[in-house]
């Protein structure tokens, strides 16, 4: 069973994501904020985290960052799910080194498509 962390502090993405991972037979984590993200990640290696940018305590930029420059973390796939869709987020995202930056509002299907090729590769 692969394991998906979803970070984000709005409960309605983070209950209707839940949902839908569970259904695809993903194990699922939730983290409402980056440093919670960090503590699951270290202690549940998932195989892929679903990663919002603006929340409390660590953003996302910054969680990013730390999983990236961990040894043991640096090859979890990252796809960012953010509003924060300027060019420049964008390119901060992947040159931080996420594997995708999807736009909110984004939908739900194609997200499952994405996961899913991402954890083929």
């Amino acid at each position: 069973m692969k394991k998906i962390l979803i970070v984000d502090d709005e409960p309605n993405i983070v209950m209707s994501l839940e949902y839908i991972f569970k259904k695809e037979n993903f194990e699922v984590f939730i983290a409402r904020d980056g440093a919670e993200a960090i503590e699951i990640a270290e202690n549940n290696i998932p195989d892929i985290i679903l990663l919002d940018i603006m929340m409390p305590k660590v953003d996302g930029y910054q969680v990013l960052n730390y999983l990236k420059s961990s040894e043991e973390l640096s090859d979890i796939r990252v796809i960012i799910l953010s509003a924060k869709n300027k060019i420049s987020d964008v390119e901060i995202g992947m040159q931080l080194g996420a594997n995708k930056y999807i736009s909110k509002p984004f939908s739900t299907k194609k997200l499952v498509k994405e996961v899913k090729e991402l954890l083929k590769k």
